[in-house]
């Protein structure tokens, strides 16, 4: 049970004292029936609220789609101006959001911001293995150089998992990896003897990036979306 006033704030769509204040101007109704107490309590799974007649729904838990952009850094720090969680409404970094997974300075694309932690959580498991797809470009690539890559390559700090890579020209294509180690694919590619110029996460996790959203935009995952990521972070689950 929640209490009306919180209902519609962690809707996402009204601050808490904008909740209030519709409630006591008798804007809002639970079932079909006015209620002008904040304090009332709902049972968020079964009671249908709306605000001017327009339903509002109730969401435990915030998903959003972040096409980021080169020179920013997934951070949570609300000091630091490059941190992705600028690029947001602060009511997000109020519920506890955070990036999913990082993605270097100057790596583009798709992050996923989230206040749902134990799904987080499943998803960067390391024993989850999450499919996180890439556009690259590089300085150049060949079969051998594709088949060293797709093998798994030993460094001295970890040994890189089996990928998979698409090359669509001498100079670009995609890979897709299961792990998320620090500058990974640019030492992938260094160690094979090539080198990274351009990086843009295009899928993580089955959800692939908005190609309306410009950089820097955002919005929020369809519910299709958020099953994906909960059914792919059961099957990681062991």
């Amino acid at each position: 049970m929640l209490r009306l006033d919180k209902y519609l704030s962690d809707s996402g769509k009204y601050t808490r004292s904008e909740s209030s204040r519709l409630i006591r101007q008798g804007k809002v109704t639970a079932d079909g029936v006015v209620i002008r107490d904040p304090a009332i309590k709902v049972d968020e799974s079964t009671v249908r609220v709306a605000v001017d007649g327009i339903t509002v729904s109730y969401s435990k838990y915030n998903y959003l789609m972040l096409n980021k952009p080169q020179g920013t850094v997934c951070t949570t720090d609300s000091g630091d101006e490059r941190s992705v969680m600028q690029l947001v409404p602060k009511y997000y970094s109020g519920r506890g959001a955070f990036p999913c997974g990082r993605l270097d300075i100057d790596t583009t694309g798709l992050v996923i911001i989230t206040d749902d932690g134990p799904l987080a959580h499943a998803l960067l498991s390391p024993k989850h293995h999450c499919e996180k797809k890439y556009r690259f470009s590089c300085i150049s690539l060949t079969d051998d150089q594709i088949k060293l890559l797709e093998n798994g390559l030993e460094f001295s700090d970890f040994t890189s998992k089996p990928c998979s890579v698409d090359r669509m020209s001498p100079q670009s294509g995609t890979i897709t990896i299961t792990e998320g180690k620090y500058h990974q694919i640019k030492r992938m590619f260094l160690a094979v003897g090539s080198e990274i110029t351009e990086l843009e996460r295009i899928s993580f996790a089955g959800i692939d990036i908005d190609t309306s959203l410009g950089r820097g935009e955002w919005r929020e995952l369809t519910d299709d979306e958020i099953n994906i990521l909960h059914k792919n972070a059961a099957q990681g689950i062991s």
